[in-house]
């Protein structure tokens, strides 16, 4: 009897190892790139590059890098990342970013992601192993859900494997992995795509649920671009499920939960589109398109070099990346030779549709001229994601059908097929060794890059055609392993390549000078060669920042700041102008009261020219940086006894900054204050100062305006005493209340309408889903 037992459950285990192994290979495939954080304790984030390009890390450090090409990660991701959770744990939600251009909305960003349920892990890990995680674990998800959705489309497991390992080590999954954004945008797209397809095969409401979660998620994830790439493909796919299955019904009831899911996110949507009209962004178009010589890269994907091994010298390498394995990209060519299932023809649609607005074709160029908002706005050619998941998805496809071609004996087909694509590397290689494609220093660098997709190539050709002469399909399925081994290492080889694990200790790491800074600075400003990297990691407020939604009126501001006029702000960027026509105007008016100096700098251009002015005292020097306190810097906060209402806007910059406007007792106004200001004594200080809430109190012998030098912004409001009050735009665009003679507490907290408005709706589809998934519960135990 035990014999007997121990022999069942010996075939229980095998039969569930063979369901199951897959994802084994997955979840292995997956720890062996991840292996330098497990086992070595290394990080899935460029902490070298920052301690050695990075001021003030520069100064002191200096090692070899293995890839600058993600300075967005230092100086945005993950300083956003350290403010959202740091807001959170103060009992906040992290809406409002106070250390970037004097103010800026946080969640509008978008990429801050506040909303994101991976945000958990920092409330149960170290901050670096959360973010470690969080980063490492988008390869892992995007194989897993998509080796669920290709089985779910009946493909074998070897072949669903083999399309898990094409998309989640794929071009876009890699260069953008480190971002924690992007991938995590696009990784739920197979998961949505198999609970619409499981839905029409039989209605579930754990489908509908599945789906609306997914489509939320996607949103919450933190790249609105690629979500509405995600997007146009859900409905794409509802709809051809309508039409292949004539389940129409069932399309109308996705389709209304595909909106439950973009309501569902709507505390970050809301605030975002808000943020973005009001955005230098919105005005600003692009013309990103990958150039056609680029398309070598989906089989060499380091033919023009790669930014890791400095020798990159053509394009954007991250932005382009299209590769999804050498053997992937032939096997879903291949489907293109044969007769194609509704399926297939739907996937093949989507990544000829997407490979078009890509690269430069009347598609691509109608996108920019038709100046849609976020998609003619951002790089256009970002949407290669969805050709390298469509492809990834016909990888599986061309598996299966080349062994039902073995079964078939389809040897002719077959022969024709590996004579095109070694005609095709043969080709390349002439135009290499012959054509002159290349400069000539720079054609050593495709050779030796050519070199390894040479020899997928060779294989595979070899490989197809012995598959059909081989009558044990046990042998065969030899060879198909080998495939999808060749395809592992291949995309792992790939990804391993660029992604840099690096030390934690190298992690914004604590200077002498970082924290002599913040001993003193309080919520004074600090101005310096310098970015979000230090201001908001460190809390130290800044005049400057990088964002793609800062508000365009702060951007005009420091544009009049250098030169007197009101000019069109850089896209993305706003730094003050060193020897600007009113720079010191300005820092005095904003609360400027350090200025933060690498001695190794010198006096040269790019520095801020303290030793021109004698209001600047050096305060603090160490080996590498210095201190200079200004003594002409205005209180953030300050009390006023007289206003000018000026609206055109020229005019209120040219009064602002002549000498005969006393700035420290006068403000510009856009509108009558409700409260008139008068000559008289008056005291203020700030009790409170945290991203989303200030508190004041004050002490006047008359009604006064109380100026503080944050940005204003429309979602902020103003309490005197409790109770509510108007708030102005003054001074070009910042912040004025009218306060009343006496002692009063005054106050402001972020509150807009459209985060308040977007809880509420994404609370209410929530309860929809829960009560739903009750009812739902309670039929099953009925029924059982």
């Amino acid at each position: 009897m035990g014999t007997s037992t121990k022999r069942i459950q010996m075939i229980s285990i095998k039969k569930l190892f063979w369901a199951y192994w897959p994802i084994l290979f997955i979840i292995g495939l997956w720890f062996i790139f991840s292996s330098p954080y497990f086992l070595k304790g290394l990080i899935p984030f460029p902490s070298k590059y920052l301690v050695t390009f990075f001021p003030p890390w520069s100064a002191a450090y200096g090692m070899p890098v293995k890839n600058n090409a993600m300075p967005d990660v230092i100086t945005q991701i993950y300083p956003w990342k350290k403010l959202t959770i740091d807001t959170w744990r103060s009992g906040q939600i992290p809406i409002w970013n106070p250390f970037s251009f004097s103010g800026t909305p946080h969640a509008a960003n978008y990429q801050s992601a506040i909303f994101s349920p991976l945000n958990l892990l920092f409330f149960i890990l170290p901050f670096t192993d959360a973010w470690s995680i969080m980063v490492l674990l988008q390869p892992l998800l995007a194989g897993l859900f998509m080796y669920i959705f290709l089985r779910s489309l009946e493909r074998s497991r070897h072949a669903s494997l083999l399309g898990s390992i094409a998309f989640m080590f794929c071009g876009f999954m890699t260069v953008w992995m480190a971002y924690a954004t992007l991938g995590y945008a696009v990784l739920w797209l197979p998961l949505i795509l198999f609970a619409i397809h499981r839905e029409m095969k039989k209605h579930s409401w754990w489908n509908l649920v599945l789906f609306t979660v997914g489509v939320g998620l996607s949103f919450f994830s933190g790249h609105f671009q690629i979500s509405i790439y995600v997007l146009s493909v859900v409905i794409a796919a509802i709809l051809f499920e309508s039409w292949a299955k004539k389940y129409w019904k069932k399309g109308i009831i996705l389709l209304l939960f595909f909106g439950f899911g973009i309501l569902l996110s709507m505390p970050q949507l809301l605030p975002t589109m808000i943020a973005y009209l009001s955005s230098v962004r919105s005005n600003i178009f692009a013309a990103n398109a990958i150039p056609w010589q680029y398309i070598v890269t989906l089989l060499v994907p380091d033919f023009y070099g790669n930014p890791v091994t400095r020798n990159d010298w053509f394009g954007q390498y991250a932005e382009w990346a299209g590769y999804i394995g050498i053997v992937p990209f032939i096997l879903s060519l291949y489907i293109v030779f044969h007769k194609k299932s509704k399926t297939e023809w739907f996937f093949l649609i989507i990544a000829v549709l997407a490979f078009l607005f890509a690269f430069p074709t009347p598609l691509n160029d109608f996108l920019f001229r038709s100046k849609i908002p976020v998609l003619s706005t951002s790089a256009a050619s970002r949407i290669i994601v969805m050709v390298s998941f469509s492809l990834s998805v016909l990888s599986s496809f061309g598996l299966d059908r080349l062994q039902i071609d073995w079964d078939k004996k389809k040897f002719k087909r077959l022969v024709i097929f590996s004579l095109s694509i070694l005609v095709a590397i043969a080709i390349l290689w002439l135009l290499l060794l012959v054509g002159r494609v290349l400069p000539v220093d720079k054609t050593l660098i495709g050779r030796r890059n050519l070199f390894l997709p040479t020899l997928g190539v060779i294989a595979l050709s070899f490989c197809l055609v012995l598959g059909e002469r081989i009558k044990k399909k046990r042998i065969r399925l030899f060879i198909v392993y080998g495939i999808v081994l060749f395809t592992a290492f291949d995309m792992l080889r790939y990804a391993s390549k660029w992604m840099p694990f690096d030390p934690r200790a190298y992690v914004y790491p604590k200077m002498a000078v970082v924290e002599e800074l913040q001993k003193r600075v309080g919520i004074d400003r600090v101005v310096g060669n310098f970015g979000g990297e230090f201001s908001i990691m460190y809390a130290i407020p800044s005049l400057e920042g990088y964002d793609a939604v800062y508000q365009e009126r702060y951007g005009e501001f420091m544009h009049a700041v250098s030169t007197g006029n009101i000019g069109v702000p850089e896209r993305s960027i706003v730094q003050l102008d060193k020897h600007g026509k009113y720079s010191e105007e300005a820092l005095a008016l904003l609360g400027v009261r350090f200025v933060l100096h690498r001695i190794s700098d010198g006096r040269f251009g790019w520095t801020y020219p303290v030793w021109e002015y004698p209001n600047y005292r050096s305060i603090y020097r160490d080996n590498y940086y210095e201190i200079f306190e200004n003594a002409n810097s205005f209180p953030r906060a300050f009390l006023v006894s007289s206003y000018t209402v000026i609206t055109d806007k020229q005019k209120a910059i040219d009064v602002l900054f002549s000498k005969n406007f006393n700035r420290k007792n006068s403000i510009i106004l856009e509108k009558e204050p409700f409260i008139k200001p008068q000559e008289g004594t008056g005291s203020i200080s700030i009790v409170r100062y945290t991203p989303t809430e200030i508190r004041f109190k004050t002490n006047t012998s008359s009604p006064k305006l109380l100026f503080l030098s944050d940005v204003f912004d429309s979602g902020w409001k103003a309490y005197i005493d409790g109770g509510s009050v108007p708030l102005y735009r003054a001074d070009y665009d910042f912040r004025a209340i009218g306060v009343p003679e006496g002692d009063h507490e005054i106050g402001m907290k972020y509150q807009p309408d459209s985060v308040t408005w977007g809880l509420r709706i994404s609370f209410v589809i929530l309860i929809f889903l829960l009560l739903g998934s009750l009812k739902e519960l309670v039929y099953a135990h009925r029924h059982i």
